[in-house]
């Protein structure tokens, strides 16, 4: 399934953060993914977030990017908001959008996987490294946005 091309107007997401590289990520006692979804959830800062917006999206944004998808970045899971101190923006721009739906983990991580097979066999597409962010609509469906040049 090929990705869509999407224009994405600038946003603010606000919730929790953990700055990691995909090499943490792919080895259990390093990831630090796992853990930061769990907080997320079991402290329920989807439903204590101030200046929620009508949104009702779960968001995981990816953004201060070391260099690009083999350096550092950050992680936020968190909601959209309409202002707030130690909120991240989403970048304006073009967004190739890959979906996934099915039991979680696995759909994000079989997502994840098309997207590294989609820029491997697509060089030609310039990755942005500004900002890319994951999507939930709800806890088996996800719309993940790979931000493009």
């Amino acid at each position: 399934m090929e990705p869509i091309r999407q224009h994405v107007d600038a946003f603010r997401v606000s919730g929790i953060a953990v700055r990691t590289t995909n090499r943490e990520e792919s080895t259990p006692a390093t990831a630090r993914l796992g853990a930061l979804w769990g907080r997320f959830f079991g402290e329920e800062t989807y439903a204590s977030t101030p200046n929620r917006t009508a949104d009702t999206r779960i968001f995981g944004v990816y953004s201060g990017y070391e260099s690009d998808a083999d350096g550092a970045f950050d992680v936020t899971a968190g909601v959209a908001v309409s202002n707030g101190q130690g909120s991240i923006s989403v970048e304006a721009g073009d967004y190739l959008v890959f979906s996934g739906q099915g039991e979680m983990p696995h759909m994000v991580i079989a997502a994840w996987q098309r997207i590294w097979q989609y820029f491997e066999a697509h060089p030609e597409v310039t990755r942005s490294c500004r900002s890319d962010f994951e999507a939930y609509e709800g806890p088996d469906k996800v719309a993940i946005h790979i931000g493009v040049a």
